[in-house]
Order: C-alpha cells, then structure tokens, then sequence
C-alpha cells in the first residue's frame, strides 16, 4: 500500500523474475527442482489445451483477490470467444502475486471476496512451453496500462524467449515463428484519447453530478521507463475535454499523487460534493481496497494528511468531499477491455516496435 513497500516489493519481484521461477529458497537444488517442477506444469496444460496451430499469450502483473480472478477469467474466455483459430493462455509478471496467490492469501478472508487458491505462472514458463509444442503464431498482450516499467520487464522475457536464451529450444523453429507483440491500453496518443471516449461514455452521467477520480499505479522517477507516466496527465487532458469534473492521479508517479489531484480540484473551483473514485488499473487488487478505498483509523493519520499511508477515500473524506470508492478494475468494463483486444488483433513486430518506442510524444 505504501510507496515504499511497492518499492520493495517491485525490486523482489525483479530479482524473482531475473532468476526466471517463483521461489523464495535459497538452496539451489531447491531452485532447480522448483524451475524444473513449473515448467513441467506449465508443460503439461499447454499439451493438454492446445487445438489450434496459433496462440495468445496474456501477460497481467497479476493479484490475489478473487474479484480480480473472475475478472482474468472473463477476460480469458472473452479472448477465446473473439479469436477463433489461437489458443489463449494467462500469466503473471509478478512473483509477489504468483507466490500469494498459490498460497492463498485471501483464501481466509470472509465473504464474496473469499479467494480460491490459484496456481499462475510467469511468461517465461508459457513461452517456453509454446515454443516446446511450436506455434506457428504467438502474440503476447501486455494487461498492462501504460507503457512503463513492467511493460518493459514484458518486453524482455519475449526477447530471452526469442534469443533461446536457455539454448534448449529449437533455433530453425524460433526462427520462423511469428511473433508478435499486442500493446498496453495507454501505449500512445491515440490510445488515450480512445481511453477518454470509452471512459467518459461509462462515467458521464456521474461527471456531471460531480468529481470522477482515477488512481493510477505510476512509476518513480527512476522507474518510469520509457518516460510513460505522461500517459496520466495527458488522459486527464483528454477527459477534461468531455468534463472538468474529472482528474487522474496515482500512487508512485511524482507530482501527480492524492494532494497534486486535490490541488488541482480546488484551483478549478471544486472544493466540495460527490466524488467518485475507480483504479486505474486493470483489475482491481490490493492498491484499490488499500490505497483508495481503505476506511478506518488503519487509513486516516490526522497529524500526517498527505502521508502515503492515507487512502485517497479518507484523505478526500476529510477534505470535505462525499466520496464513493468503486472496485471496479478496468477489465471488468467491456468496452474498456475491448480496447486492449483492439491491440490484439493489431499486434507489432518486437524488434521494430522496441527500437521506436517515445511515449513522451
């Protein structure tokens, strides 16, 4: 929930991803008999669903909520309804979230939020495998929502699968492989004045009674690869066009936290009444119940109001706003979702896309 724990978590998951399996042991017979066993898995469910020659890998940083299990799900049986003729498989980028969710860390919790126990896999192992059963065609959808840091983490397990980087795939099949690339929701200008329409067309009856606020993730300064943070401010710039009542922030970009979106509000005359608050994200997980919806004492410190610690729900509560959180991750919008299976079926080329890539603009 804080900043500082999403930096920590984001540097374990990289060094979880680097070593290419989900393991928290440090003993190396334990590492090897762990990679050995997921890729065995993941081996065996791609044999056993694979019907067609071309498949569709969809990479989302993952979670551990069940909210956001049913949202991959429907997305998954939607891609499989919209795509005829590709098998259509799910992982995570996340080690945090594949450990957790195997563990089942809401599994205890009380009602409809109660989660199974979920075993996901890193893009690596599903590479691999789809490279095991040669798929004529593989195109990797990225869930991300800008194109930022774990897009680029995204970019890279393609690139080591393509280069074999464990020499033990066949170099005449890789190749000849047709290997493609479908982008994040947010990957460029276009991208985002599609997001406003679709968005606007989902909240304006509510911009019209009032604030509609958008938390983002974001990136720290010295993880905002590909400078895709900008991708916020200009979505904010696009909504603003159809309403002034709507503003996006985040949780780790600078200048553009909960206080930056409150400043903004009051330069622009709107000191109270209803707000509505969504995540940015693709599903709704830990930073939505926590950093923007949490309520209680646990989310509230009166001495330190802009502390990262207070949910966006308290902060804006106590500014005097009557505010209404709404877990709803953005896959959970059909139109929404249908934005990213445009990229799907508008793919790019990996080498030609990576060498071109200015967000910024």
């Amino acid at each position: 929930m804080m900043k500082s724990k999403t930096l920590l978590i984001a540097m374990m998951a990289m060094v979880a991803s680097a070593m290419t399996f989900t393991s928290c042991s440090d003993d190396d017979d334990d590492v090897t008999n762990n990679y050995t066993t997921y890729q065995s898995k993941v081996d065996a469910q791609v044999r056993e669903q694979k019907k067609n020659d071309k498949a569709i890998l969809l990479v989302a940083f993952g979670s551990t909520w069940q909210k956001a299990f049913k949202a991959f799900d429907k997305t998954v049986d939607e891609y499989k309804s919209a795509n005829p003729g590709y098998d259509v498989y799910l992982s995570f980028s996340s080690a945090i979230c594949i450990n957790r969710a195997a563990a089942g860390e809401h599994a205890k919790d009380e009602g409809e939020d109660k989660a199974e126990i979920r075993n996901y896999y890193a893009p690596n192992f599903w590479l691999h495998a789809l490279g095991n059963v040669k798929y004529s065609e593989i195109v990797v959808q990225s869930l991300q929502v800008i194109p930022g840091e774990e897009y680029s983490r995204v970019i890279n397990y393609i690139k080591d699968f393509a280069n074999n980087n464990l020499g033990d795939l066949d170099d005449a099949y890789l190749a000849r492989v047709n290997l493609k690339l479908g982008t994040p929701l947010l990957n460029n200008t276009t991208d985002v004045a599609n997001a406003a329409k679709v968005l606007n067309a989902l909240y304006a009856d509510k911009a019209a009674k009032g604030v509609v606020a958008f938390m983002g993730h974001g990136n720290p300064d010295s993880y905002d690869t590909y400078k895709a943070n900008i991708r916020y401010s200009q979505l904010e710039e696009a909504l603003q066009e159809y309403s002034p009542n709507y503003f996006v922030g985040t949780v780790d970009m600078p200048d553009n936290y909960k206080e930056n979106v409150y400043e903004r509000m009051l330069e622009a005359g709107i000191t109270s009444g209803e707000m509505n608050v969504y995540p940015l994200m693709s599903i709704a997980g830990d930073h939505a119940h926590n950093d923007m919806a949490g309520e209680g004492d646990e989310y509230w410190d009166p001495d330190h109001e802009e502390s990262e610690d207070n949910s966006w729900y308290e902060y804006f509560t106590h500014k005097g706003y009557s505010v209404t959180s709404n877990l709803v991750g953005l896959l959970e919008c059909p139109t929404v979702r249908q934005l990213w299976e445009n990229h799907t079926k508008n793919p790019v080329k990996l080498e030609d896309y990576y060498h071109s890539m200015y967000p910024e603009e």
